[in-house]
């Protein structure tokens, strides 16, 4: 049986890949920047062209925290989830709350438009459009909380959330229906999926977030390995499920939620990240899976958002597709080499 011990060495591997996707991601750009000015300036010394060190740490270095937020956080949500549910496609879109998300900004880019007829009212910030996406989720969550209260079996739960995600897709199709092509293009373009558009006040209002999340993560690591064992067993161990599952639906709230407003609705890392770990770690721990789930998610982003860059060129690929294209193949290898899932 492993210990927490004997995964130091695993993990001090996977810092260290961090590091090296998290160098990679911002030597990596439309504008080329040599590999040794970019460590210059990291270090603090001077570079050749003053407008390196403006791109490093106004745009590229924020970017890069924010892949690291955005891949952690939405991998902790899809670990809660599908240990929450036990079920292994369970995800951040399970409960409705990346679709609230969505549902906020469609109200936002596409229903003004209907409503007045205007589409580039001084309220279509990148801000405003983060707290629209962010109420959109907290509302999906709220509403889920309360059902949670009365409802004691969790696939029905389950089985209700995915019924709140169907209706909020619903609704942002009808919007998509009768708005302009202007606001429809705006709405894509948002879907798509996008860790460079935040500047560093932002990030860091990010990093609270999923800060948040993860501490609550952390107080529910005995719920959590205790609902893989069935609820029965959690009540035998003293465990109170109310409370217990309020705890990680609040949790996955603020991961999933925080994420998809500012980053947009990032698909597939929730998913599959957890279990890439299970097959890599081989552990139902949760004091294991937590800090491992988050950085492989954070690695996994990184590498995403470094491929979605095309080399001197200003434009970038959808982090979406990026996302399914390379993880994807990842996880149906590992599968087929493990010959069953881990869970």
């Amino acid at each position: 049986m492993h210990t927490p011990k004997s995964y130091r060495f695993s993990f001090v591997l996977i810092l260290v890949a961090l590091l090296l996707a998290w160098l990679l991601n911002i030597s990596s750009g439309s504008v080329a920047i040599p590999f040794g000015a970019t460590l210059s300036s990291l270090l603090g010394n001077p570079v050749d062209v003053a407008s390196w060190q403006y791109i490093i740490w106004e745009y590229r270095i924020p970017k890069a925290f924010t892949a690291i937020l955005v891949g952690g956080g939405l991998s902790l949500s899809g670990l809660l989830m599908q240990t929450l549910f036990r079920n292994p496609l369970a995800g951040p879109f399970v409960l409705g709350i990346s679709s609230g998300a969505s549902l906020g900004a469609a109200l936002l880019l596409m229903g003004t438009s209907l409503l007045t007829g205007l589409t580039s009212i001084a309220f279509l910030s990148d801000i405003s459009l983060a707290i629209a996406a962010s109420v959109g989720s907290f509302l999906v969550l709220l509403v889920v909380m309360l059902v949670a209260q009365r409802i004691k079996d969790t696939m029905a739960l389950l089985i209700i959330g995915l019924m709140f995600g169907s209706i909020t897709s619903a609704l942002v199709s009808v919007l998509a229906y009768f708005s302009s092509a202007e606001s429809l293009q705006r709405f894509i373009f948002w879907s798509f999926g996008s860790v460079g558009d935040l500047t560093s006040e932002q990030v860091f209002l990010l990093g609270g977030i999923v800060l948040l999340g993860t501490l609550l993560c952390i107080l529910s690591i005995k719920a959590l390995n205790a609902f893989l064992l069935g609820e029965n067993y959690a009540l035998s161990l003293g465990v109170s499920l109310k409370k217990s599952r309020l705890l990680i639906i609040i949790a996955t709230g603020l991961l999933a939620g925080g994420v998809t407003a500012f980053a947009g609705p990032i698909a597939f890392v929730g998913l599959a990240v957890p279990h890439l770990t299970r097959q890599i770690f081989d552990t139902m721990e949760h004091r294991i899976l937590i800090p491992a789930v988050f950085l492989y998610g954070a690695i996994l982003m990184l590498l995403c958002d470094t491929l979605a860059q095309l080399p001197n060129t200003a434009n970038v690929l959808p982090i979406n597709a990026i996302t399914s294209l390379v993880g994807a193949p990842v996880v149906i290898w590992l599968l087929v080499r493990k010959r069953k899932m881990m869970f």
